[in-house]
C-alpha cells in the first residue's frame, strides 16, 4: 500500500493534523521531517538542567524537549532541549505544548549540541538566527564535546555573547542571575547509586 505524505500550506494546517503518533516532526517546506532520537549524553545533560531549573523556578515553568516553538524560516518549528516559559504560557500551553509566534517568547531556550558538523551548524547558526528572530531574551548552546556553554543575550534584536563558560566557571545568566551553576556540574560523569 502506498502511503501519501501530507503537505501543509500553513502552520495552522499542520497544527490541525493528528497522525496519532507520539513522534516529533519539523515542518520543512510544508512536509513533515521526523526528528531522530537524542543521544543519551544530550538527554542526561538536559535532564540535569531541568532538575536545576525546576528547583529554582518550580516545575511548571520548565519544559523539556517536547515543547514546540513556531519559528520563521525553514523548518517552521523547533523543539529546544530545554525551555523556560513565562507564567502566562502555563495556561496558553494547556492544550498544546506549542508557543506560537503571536505569543510572548519564552525567557530562555537551551540546545545541547549533537555530534556532527551539520548538528553544530543547526545549533550555532540556524537555530540562533531563528531564536533571535523570535526575540527570545536568552539562548544557551551546550556543547558536550567541547564541554562548554555559550550564553547569548538579546540586545537590540541581536544576540550578543555574555560568555563561554567551562569547567568550574560560574555560568552568568542575565535572565536568572540567582542561578548558581557551573558547566562541570552538567558534564561530570554519571555516578550510579
Amino acid at each position: 500500500m502506498l502511503k501519501i505524505k501530507p503537505k501543509f500550506e500553513t502552520f495552522e494546517d499542520y497544527l490541525a493534523y493528528d497522525n496519532n503518533s507520539n513522534k516529533w516532526y519539523e515542518l520543512f517546506n510544508g512536509e513533515l521531517v521526523e526528528m531522530p532520537p537524542e543521544s543519551g549524553i544530550n538527554v542526561q545533560i538536559a535532564n540535569r538542567l531541568f532538575l536545576i531549573f525546576a528547583l529554582l523556578l518550580g516545575t511548571d515553568k520548565v519544559r523539556g524537549q517536547g515543547l514546540e516553538l513556531e519559528v520563521r524560516g525553514e523548518p517552521r518549528n523547533r523543539y529546544p532541549d530545554l525551555t523556560i516559559i513565562r507564567e502566562e504560557h502555563i495556561n496558553l500551553l494547556a492544550k498544546r505544548n506549542t508557543i506560537r509566534l503571536f505569543m510572548p517568547p519564552p525567557l530562555l531556550v537551551v540546545e545541547v549540541v549533537s555530534p556532527g558538523e551539520l548538528q553544530r551548524n543547526r545549533d550555532y547558526i540556524a537555530k540562533r538566527r531563528q531564536y533571535e528572530d523570535c526575540a527570545i531574551p536568552e539562548y544557551w548552546i551546550i556543547d558536550p564535546e567541547a564541554e562548554n556553554i555559550l550564553v547569548l543575550e538579546l540586545k537590540d534584536k541581536t544576540y550578543i555573547e555574555v560568555g563561554e563558560f567551562s569547567a568550574d566557571n560560574r555560568i552568568i545568566s542575565p535572565q536568572f542571575p540567582q542561578l548558581d551553576l557551573t558547566p562541570s556540574q552538567l558534564f561530570q560523569p554519571f555516578v550510579g547509586v
